[in-house]
């Protein structure tokens, strides 16, 4: 708290936090790119630099103070966001509501890659700056078939 209360710069908590959503939506939304997704994670460490040098955050750490509470949340969706990206990078495949456009059928369907990535994957944090490590669940499905889903029949 001492740390974002010192910081004093010209950057409000909400500017900084509407500018992270528009990367998220227009680089790592539900249609994505590889080139989207890299320019995603570049433009949100350019911003998380800007939240750590230029953030301003009225007020002290006594008694309510909605700005600050807001700024520690944010710190959380940069981790977040960046987590995200890092892991739709790392799928080389369409899948359930996210669409990696370099991988579609023919018809413009999701086309999925079960062999490689038919996991639930979960990422541990390793610090800032350091890549995120990914551990692997295997998926076991006992009364459903596993099937692409096809939108056009």
């Amino acid at each position: 708290m001492d740390r974002l209360l010192k910081i004093q710069g010209k950057r409000s908590v909400d500017s900084i936090h509407k500018e992270l959503g528009h990367i998220m939506w227009e680089y790592v939304g539900m249609g994505r790119t590889a080139e989207g997704l890299k320019t995603g994670l570049k433009k949100m460490h350019e911003l998380e630099k800007e939240f750590d040098e230029n953030l301003f955050v009225p007020g002290t750490k006594e008694g309510l103070n909605v700005e600050l509470d807001k700024a520690i949340h944010l710190r959380d969706f940069f981790t977040m966001g960046q987590l995200v990206a890092f892991d739709a990078l790392s799928r080389n495949e369409s899948c359930g509501g996210h669409f990696r456009e370099e991988y579609q059928t023919e018809e413009g369907e999701a086309k999925r890659d079960d062999e490689n990535y038919f996991y639930v994957g979960c990422w541990e944090y390793k610090g800032k700056g350091n890549e995120p490590e990914l551990i692997k669940e295997p998926l076991e499905y006992e009364a459903i078939k596993v099937q692409t889903r096809n939108y056009k029949n």
